[in-house]
């Protein structure tokens, strides 16, 4: 998370990146750009405002060293000379180039910028920006012709959305320099984290909370849907965001005892789970760590509790309400229709 209150940007350059498999080829620019005041103000609260509600960070990674890392090297080249700006934001464009590796990957604009004065963690520093545009919008222009005004259509970026970014920020701590990323174009989950920028989720407690999340998520259905039934699943959840909204750390036993109260058969099978788990994603889900209020907000639309019936009726359970489930809906079989039902009780219609 930054803030953008101080930023400026210092170099800025726009090249196009092509892809290998169609045969569409990487055109680039030979200067930096020198903004007019109205696209400067456009321009910066574009690239950086999404970063400004971003928790998670990562850290470059490589499977044999990190200085191998090729953005990392091409970032510290920047941060060490910048006067190599230019020509290493196009070694940045070949690398990208490099990842292009089916002919899904949309061809696009890449702009990379040096930003001075970004707050992060209450340090003032530099962070060096890499952007991908992949899709512009149609806007109409008009021009007059013979007297009369007429239109036509045009291409361009449009600044209500970020397709793909990065912020690199000059700051180290004991897992290596920090690495900021959204991805709003998330068609292939490998290109941009993993072959491209090659990174790893920092060991903190925002991807502590994240992997707890993701775990109870996939217990939630992978067990709970399927042994015992959405309304279980539901619940479930519903408890789970409950314990982290009132509490400021997980302590998994107190967490099993307040969510499964007096399921032992459930807390048996939330162990079985996490151990399978941790070994088929190779990830360590932590038994304690402090809850990142961010990163719980930011997950929980994520988490579905609708039960869609057949009938082509649904219920919304409200992630909000953990005793509601139990409280005011019941299951049942009716053995004159011979279908299954659910029972709501409720006092008013809202």
């Amino acid at each position: 998370m930054i803030k953008r209150t101080r930023a400026s940007i210092s170099k800025f350059i726009i090249h196009k990146v092509g892809n290998k498999f169609n045969s569409a080829t990487n055109i680039f620019s030979e200067n930096t750009i020198t903004f007019d005041e109205e696209s400067y103000e456009l321009v910066k609260p574009f690239l950086l405002k999404p970063f400004g509600s971003v928790a998670e960070s990562f850290r470059f990674s490589h499977h044999a060293n990190v200085e191998l890392n090729e953005i990392n090297n091409y970032t510290n080249e920047i941060f060490s000379d910048e006067a190599s700006f230019i020509e290493v934001s196009k070694n940045i464009v070949h690398h990208l180039y490099e990842q292009s590796n089916s002919a899904q990957i949309k061809t696009g604009d890449v702009i990379v910028a040096l930003f001075e004065d970004i707050e992060y963690k209450e340090s003032i520093t530099q962070a060096i920006g890499i952007f991908k545009i992949e899709n512009k919008v149609d806007f109409f222009q008009t021009y007059m012709e013979e007297d009369v005004l007429d239109l036509y259509v045009q291409k361009g970026i449009s600044t209500r959305r970020l397709d793909k970014g990065c912020l690199i920020i000059n700051s180290n701590d004991d897992e290596g320099r920090v690495v900021l990323s959204v991805d709003n174009n998330n068609y292939d989950a490998q290109y941009w984290l993993k072959n491209f920028l090659n990174v790893k989720y920092a060991n903190d407690y925002n991807q502590h909370t994240q992997n707890y999340i993701e775990f109870c998520k996939d217990f939630s259905e992978e067990v709970l849907r399927e042994d015992y039934g959405i309304q279980e699943k539901g619940s479930f959840l519903a408890k789970t965001v409950d314990y982290m909204k009132e509490n400021d750390a997980v302590n998994i036993h107190e967490f099993k005892d307040e969510v499964f109260f007096d399921k032992d058969d459930y807390k048996e099978l939330f162990d079985s789970y996490k151990k399978k788990y941790e070994t088929i994603n190779d990830v360590l889900v932590h038994n304690n760590f402090n809850v990142s209020d961010v990163v719980l907000k930011k997950q929980k639309p994520k988490m579905r509790t609708e039960i869609k019936l057949d009938t082509n009726i649904q219920i919304k359970l409200d992630i909000d309400a953990p005793d509601a489930s139990s409280e005011y809906l019941e299951k049942g079989y009716d053995e004159a229709k011979k279908m299954k039902y659910y029972k709501v009780y409720f006092n008013d219609e809202e």
